[in-house]
């Protein structure tokens, strides 16, 4: 089954906690701090798989969680990473943020892997608090938060050439012809459901890959029929070979119909407007009306195409159309690639440039932010240099300053993560 959109939910390892420990040693009797620091979080990591060319593994699993990283221990021991998760996408998945629906990755290249959830870092041990004046630190620090986002996925078909018209005009007959791709072909409308690729072999080492796309028709960019289901497949391709049927055999008029496929084009992406065309006058082996054909032709002509009877069914004219489909692309630049319009790294929240944020429900005032967070939980309210510590990191990063101005007064609820305690200035 072809299946080319997708939305599913990835999430980063946590990163392990610091460990609070002391050496112990015989005859040593105050061996000082050696807790070590928490591993960090697994990441999501997505690469090109180039066997596969649908997206029917994420109908069945929409979840995807790396493992947290393993919290430190003693003798300075540090926690073992949480496990990458690769997810495999066909080549061509465009990867858009839901929230937003920016495009966060474009993954076209086979060569390259892109995380997409980075696994939070591990804690610091209590080795990394001591000072000289604080020599038996009795806190640590937990680990931070992995990246998590929901995403969407969209294949876009990766070919030179894309075949556009109305069902049942010969497509899928050119295809077959022309390349080794066995679409299914039959005499009545939306034969075909789903794209279908083929690489043109012209020799001498010159090829491109063909794309048919599913029939196309009026109301198609409004969602109207299969086509709006696969117009995203023509966004990647560099000339559009148009194929009309001018036999007259189902009385339709190859100007209407040429002119609808063009302007549902032009709405789903005007981009298209602008794209090379060849027209494909095909069926011209069992024309009924010759006036009607040759109006064809001299309104083309007139617009400026380049027009190649042929007919696909008995391979008359389909040698030419191929060759010159190939000299035009040699004059047109690579396939595109969509440049992210994210930062990977970005969270699906704003934070101001302290890292942190605070907003209000009643009475309490909540801090959230990966940093703040992690330093909250890892608070040992029953040592006075934890708290120490904890303090100073909320003046030094001007929390309690922005908690002022936000207009907290003594006694009201502060809210870090899962720690609550009152506000004392």
């Amino acid at each position: 089954m072809f299946i080319d959109k997708a939305k599913i939910f990835i999430k980063a390892g946590k990163g392990g906690n610091g460990a609070i420990s002391f050496h112990r040693e015989k005859y040593v009797a105050a061996g000082g701090p050696d807790g070590g620091d928490g591993g960090k979080g697994g990441n999501v990591i997505f690469k090109v798989e180039l066997g596969m060319t649908t997206l029917m593994d994420f109908r069945y699993k929409r979840k995807y969680v790396a493992p947290n990283g393993m919290d430190g221990s003693g003798k300075r021991q540090k926690g073992k990473k949480g496990e990458d998760v690769i997810i495999k996408v066909p080549q061509g998945t465009v990867v858009r943020d839901a929230e937003s629906n920016r495009i966060i990755a474009d993954l076209s290249d086979p060569d390259k892997e892109v995380i997409l959830a980075r696994g939070g870092n591990g804690g610091w041990g209590n080795a990394h608090f001591a000072t000289a004046v604080r020599q038996t630190p009795n806190f640590a620090k937990n680990g931070q938060a992995g990246d998590e986002r929901e995403i969407f996925l969209e294949l876009k078909l990766l070919a030179d050439v894309g075949l556009v018209g109305f069902p049942n005009v010969g497509k899928s007959t050119l295809l077959s012809q022309t390349t080794k791709a066995d679409p299914k072909i039959a005499n009545y409308h939306f034969t075909t459901l789903e794209p279908n690729l083929g690489v043109v072999d012209l020799g001498d080492h010159r090829s491109f890959v063909l794309a048919d796309i599913p029939g196309i028709i009026e109301g198609a960019s409004e969602g109207v029929g299969l086509g709006h289901e696969f117009l995203r497949h023509i966004e990647r391709t560099r000339i559009l070979i148009h194929v009309v049927d001018v036999s007259g055999i189902e009385g339709r008029n190859p100007i209407e119909d040429f002119d609808i496929i063009n302007d549902e084009l032009s709405k789903y992406d005007m981009a298209l407007e602008e794209r090379p065309q060849i027209i494909a006058a095909n069926k011209t082996d069992i024309i009924q009306d010759e006036s009607v054909y040759q109006e064809f032709l001299t309104e083309m002509e007139k617009r400026g195409y380049t027009v190649f009877p042929i007919s696909a069914a008995t391979s008359r004219g389909v040698g030419e159309l191929m060759n010159k489909t190939y000299e035009e692309l040699s004059k047109l630049p690579p396939i595109a690639v969509f440049e992210p319009e994210m930062d990977i790294d970005e969270k699906e929240y704003v934070l101001d440039d302290k890292g942190f944020e605070i907003t209000r429900e009643n009475d309490v005032f909540i801090v959230s932010g990966s940093w703040i967070e992690a330093v909250g939980g890892s608070v040992n309210f029953s040592d006075n240099e934890s708290l120490q510590y904890f303090q100073r990191a909320l003046l030094n990063r001007g929390v309690i300053e922005a908690l002022i101005e936000r207009g907290i007064q003594e006694g009201q609820i502060v809210r870090i993560g899962d720690l609550e305690f009152e506000f004392v200035y």
